[in-house]
């Protein structure tokens, strides 16, 4: 988790950094892992964040890390399923599918899926089965869009613009070819 404390004193530089160069800094979060301590910058913005992107600010926000005890910086993308953190994250997600798990049970469930339906001052609103149920922003452990996987399969990932060949299925010889 994030350790507040020692990242305040580089964080409001670091955000303005962030929103010089067309990025969002959604968080900063030092972690104890096996290797040491590490140091992660997560930084977005709306058409997503690139290898090219995570390097550029790495680059220009190192001297100011250097402030900070750490072993190992990282800096990356909060990934299409981040969490929910703040009213921004939550009005941005207005109208979409989240996914909301709850320290305490809710009606004998711990974990809801829904539509965020609307905010209400440190509530939200959460239609599900048909019903709009109010949650105390407070009593959920974690948030987050439901990302849809469907049709990702059939997305081209190779770069290449250009339709693949497809064989001739009168040509027998192609078809035989292995």
């Amino acid at each position: 988790m994030a350790k507040a404390g020692r990242t305040a004193g580089i964080e409001p530089r670091c955000r303005s950094i962030a929103e010089q160069m067309g990025y969002e800094l959604v968080e900063i979060a030092m972690d104890r892992e096996p290797a040491g301590m590490m140091l992660r910058f997560y930084i977005d913005r709306p058409e997503g964040i690139s290898l090219d992107d995570c390097e550029a600010y790495h680059k220009a926000v190192r001297a100011l890390a250097d402030e900070i005890d750490y072993d190992y910086m990282e800096v990356s993308s909060p990934g299409i399923d981040r969490p929910l953190k703040t009213e921004r994250d939550f009005e941005r997600n207005l109208g979409s599918e989240i996914e909301v798990h709850l320290f305490r049970p809710l009606e004998g469930s711990k974990r809801w899926t829904g539509i965020l339906a609307g905010l209400e001052g440190a509530d939200f609103l959460l239609e599900t089965d048909g019903e709009t149920r109010r949650i105390p922003r407070k009593a959920a452990s974690l948030v987050k869009p439901v990302v849809d996987m469907e049709g990702v399969e059939d997305v081209d990932l190779s770069g290449d613009e250009t339709e693949p060949e497809q064989p001739d299925p009168e040509n027998e010889t192609e078809r035989n070819e292995t």
